[in-house]
């Protein structure tokens, strides 16, 4: 039937298809929100609208449909036989938006965890949901050390031109000394 659609109706087709809110998303949200970790969903504020934002964490998580993103090797993606060219197309525009968005977001200093729809099956879903707790406490600990070694280096700046100007201040009560 796909390939008796327009191209228009086939766009009408895909709009419906929800983009966040997702069954996998939710499955993921609760997960983490009975692990403790609270969160943003779709902040629009950064790059590619990540389904979960975890500013304490300095994480940022996408759940990925299989079919929509290549998930490589997984049986959920599969090319179809009709309008394969669409398709492959289709598939390769959304990954290399994702790598961008990701680029964008870590250049931002954000870390990005990708979870596939796949691992949010019940056979996966434990394992999933411990690796991406373990991901994020990670990035958290690695975001405290950036963040307490940037306060460190201020201090430490800080520091150095108070001295400085100590020794400003010392060198002109010794120049006013041995003229006066």
């Amino acid at each position: 039937m796909a390939d008796r659609l327009s191209p228009q109706q086939r766009h009408h087709c895909m709009s419906n298809i929800n983009s966040s809110s997702t069954k996998p998303e939710m499955k993921l949200r609760k997960e983490l929100w009975k692990q403790g970790f609270r969160y943003r969903i779709n902040d629009k504020r950064l790059p590619g609208s990540p389904d979960i934002v975890l500013p304490k964490y300095r994480s940022v998580v996408f759940i990925h449909g299989c079919f929509w993103h290549g998930h490589k090797d997984c049986p959920r993606y599969v090319v179809p036989k009709t309008n394969t060219e669409f398709w492959v197309n289709k598939v390769a525009r959304n990954q290399k938006r994702d790598e961008e968005k990701w680029r964008q977001l870590e250049a931002k200093g954000w870390s990005v965890i990708i979870v596939w729809e796949c691992e949010l099956e019940k056979k996966n879903l434990a394992s999933t949901i411990s690796r991406v707790k373990d991901e994020i406490e990670e990035n958290g600990k690695e975001h405290q050390w950036r963040k307490e070694e940037r306060r460190q280096i201020r201090q430490q700046h800080l520091l150095e031109r108070r001295e400085q100007k100590m020794r400003q201040k010392q060198l002109l009560s010794e120049i006013k000394r041995n003229n006066g």
